[in-house]
């Protein structure tokens, strides 16, 4: 093994923190880090550019560990490099409740986590969208404001997820020369050497997905520092496979499956410092080690010192600033607001939501500068294209729209990573039945609060003839079911523009856009200043008799609610009809606006092309909900609502009976 002492010195620093780390939290996976410790090593004392000092400095390189679990690992750096965040006692505190070491690395928690990881594949996925982003502002700004890289720890449970290959192939389309990954390649899952269950060439499945590939000792330092350097240089993203043992210097565990997600326990460490001869108590690092740690990060103080020089200097300064804070331009929010009073003006717009969506899209393009749009190989089903939106290509990243071809969940997860880069806000579409596809990266946007916007089409049965495997029924409820996740599902041009509105305008809040394929008619036709749908709900009919029932509805069920309500009045019932655009923003509302549309005496009843789940909120126990039971069937739309008992004679007769009581 190839290796200087003062290298290999550091390297049993991040070897022996992670195993006290996961031995004082009696909970862990000390293998990994174990494993992995020299390929670090290498890769901060010689390669990343960081400074603690500036963990937010805009052109640093990306670090993410990707094999999550291993997050003693990405701890020990950020501690022995000096981040502010990681001290010695949030090492003590690994794992444990209100700590910023959590199980897996937590965004927000502590600068130098670049992302939120442990669901396997989905920090690979990150890196992606992060090596995007950069060279897309690198098109914009030029090598001497945006120039650096992305480097990503994959582990096999990595490149086993489904989602690996998604990433790694539209990563090779797209020649992002700019992005390196480091395999963990130790042969060992949970379950016990990888053969049980995989048998690929994971070499030549990069290069076949038109990455450089190296495979090299990932033990050896100068195999590793000579594969980074050729990594600098890649005309291509670069995979690097580094064969190392997990549990690395474990007398009894290194290279078995026991050193994965377990504490060694105190015999084991006792051994293996006794093998390297470290006399340092647990957490204790001699002050010679972490004095050269420390150190480390000066060597780009140079390269930082110049950055800012360049920045200051730059004519482009307040441009990239404006595109690294997010903000939403004056002009779009007064292009918008135009746009809807114009269309109440004309009062007559009966369009498909997604083409009213395609209104707000072309609006944005024109005024939003760092918007980047895409979907998932359904461009013109979504309508997520502008027409002056250029597609991204192989070494030209200057468009400003991205085809991510049919690889829904790299999609939402590389959002993901362009908003945690920063410089962009990102958009991307597919059908509402396909957020299934997409579900864990949404997760991850909602739970790293992250301004991410789905545009999901085709919202309900009524897409019609593709039959159920394309009509969304539970899809509604389980997106509404994810904490920090704003899902809309807009009635009309109006509210679809409100709704717009609002997902640009919240930056730590993800957002699904629920829109229709068939056509809407346009039912606010009187103009408001104000957003009535950042209410959640909100009267879009009031009775004009006596009030007797209150209809909730979402989407395409307004306007049939609408005509329900208009044979309640004439049968002598008052009947209100509530939009509900937004379920989690009417929750958000205070209790005396929600009780005002809740709870009156008069019978509740929700209608909705979906599962009832949720709806209870609003009708209580003793509401009638009129929605699916089942998954749908093929045909057209106004044969299936009709079959279906969306329909204003259907709803009326189920109701009428209870107001009889």
């Amino acid at each position: 093994m190839g290796f200087s002492l003062g290298d290999f010195n550091l390297s049993l620093a991040i070897r022996f923190l992670s195993m006290d780390m996961v031995e004082n939290a009696k909970s862990g996976h000390p293998g990994m880090p174990m494993g992995m410790a020299d390929v670090a090593t290498v890769l901060y004392k010689y390669f990343l550019k960081f400074n603690p000092q500036a963990p937010d400095w805009a052109d640093r390189d990306r670090f993410i560990l990707s094999a999550g679990h291993g997050s003693a690992l990405l701890y020990s750096l950020l501690y022995l490099t000096g981040y502010e965040d990681i001290d010695i006692n949030q090492l003590k505190s690994f794992r444990k409740l209100g700590s910023k070491t959590a199980g897996h690395p937590e965004y927000h928690l502590a600068k130098g986590i670049e992302t939120s990881t442990g669901p396997l594949g989905q920090g690979l996925a990150n890196g992606v969208g992060m090596a995007l982003a950069e060279r897309m502002l690198n098109a914009e700004f030029g090598d001497e404001l945006v120039n650096h890289k992305t480097y990503i720890i994959v582990s096999d449970g990595c490149l086993a997820e489904g989602i690996s290959q998604e990433a790694i192939s539209i990563a090779g389309h797209l020649r992002l020369k700019n992005l390196i990954i480091l395999f963990d390649d130790n042969g060992i899952t949970i379950d016990g050497p990888i053969n049980l269950s995989t048998s690929d060439n994971h070499l030549k499945r990069f290069e076949a997905s038109n990455w450089n590939v190296k495979q090299i000792d990932g033990h050896d330092y100068n195999q590793i520092r000579q594969a980074l350097e050729v990594a600098q240089t890649s005309d291509k993203p670069m995979f690097i496979a580094c064969k190392t043992k997990i549990g690395f210097g474990s007398p009894t565990k290194e290279g078995k499956s026991s050193a994965h997600g377990s504490p060694l326990g105190r015999e084991e460490i006792v051994k293996i410092r006794e093998k390297f001869n470290w006399q340092s108590p647990p957490f204790v690092i001699p002050k010679e080690i972490l004095n050269e740690w420390r150190s480390i990060a000066a060597r780009n103080l140079d390269e930082y010192n110049r950055w800012n020089k360049e920045f200051n200097n730059s004519n482009k300064k307040d441009k990239l600033k404006s595109y690294l804070s997010g903000e939403i331009p004056l002009s779009f929010k007064q292009g918008s607001e135009s746009l809807k009073r114009k269309l109440c003006i004309e009062a007559n717009t009966d369009e498909p939501s997604r083409k009213s969506s395609e209104r707000i899209v072309e609006l944005m393009a024109e005024h939003i500068e760092n918007i980047r749009g895409g979907s998932a190989d359904l461009t013109p089903s979504n309508n997520t294209k502008a027409r002056n939106q250029n597609p991204i290509t192989p070494g030209d990243y200057s468009g400003r729209y991205i085809h991510y071809g049919i690889r829904e969940h790299a999609m939402a997860a590389m959002m993901n990573g362009i908003v945690l880069h920063g410089g962009f806000i990102p958009y991307g579409g597919t059908f509402l039945a396909f957020s299934d596809y997409c579900r864990p990266a949404i997760r991850l946007s909602a739970l790293m609060a992250l301004r991410v916007i789905y545009v999901m089409t085709h919202d309900s049965i009524g897409l019609g003839e593709d039959g159920p495997t394309h009509q969304p029924v539970e899809h509604l409820a389980a997106l509404r079911a994810i904490p920090n996740l704003l899902v809309f599902r807009p009635c009309d041009v109006i509210e679809t523009l409100e709704c717009w509105d609002i997902a640009l305008n919240q930056q730590g809040t993800p957002s699904v856009l629920a829109l229709s394929r068939q056509n809407l008619p346009q039912l606010r036709k009187e103009y408001f200043k104000e957003n009535h749908s950042a209410l959640g709900a909100y009267i879009i009919k009031k009775e004009e008799k006596e009030l007797k029932v209150t209809i909730f509805a979402s989407g395409s069920e307004v306007s049939l609610a609408l005509v329900v309500a208009e044979k309640l009045e004439e049968a002598g019932s008052g009947a209100r009809v509530i939009s509900v655009p937004c379920m989690d923003l009417f929750k958000m509302q205070d209790k005396e606006y929600q009780v005002s549309l809740t709870c009156n005496n008069s019978l509740k009843v929700a209608i909705e092309a979906g599962v009832e789940q949720g709806w209870e909120r609003l009708i209580g126990a003793h509401g009638i909900f009129i929605g699916m039971e089942s998954f749908g069937e093929s045909g057209t739309a106004s044969e299936l609502f009709k079959y279906f008992g969306f329909d204003p004679e259907n709803i009326f007769k189920k109701i009428t009976p209870y107001l009889k009581k």
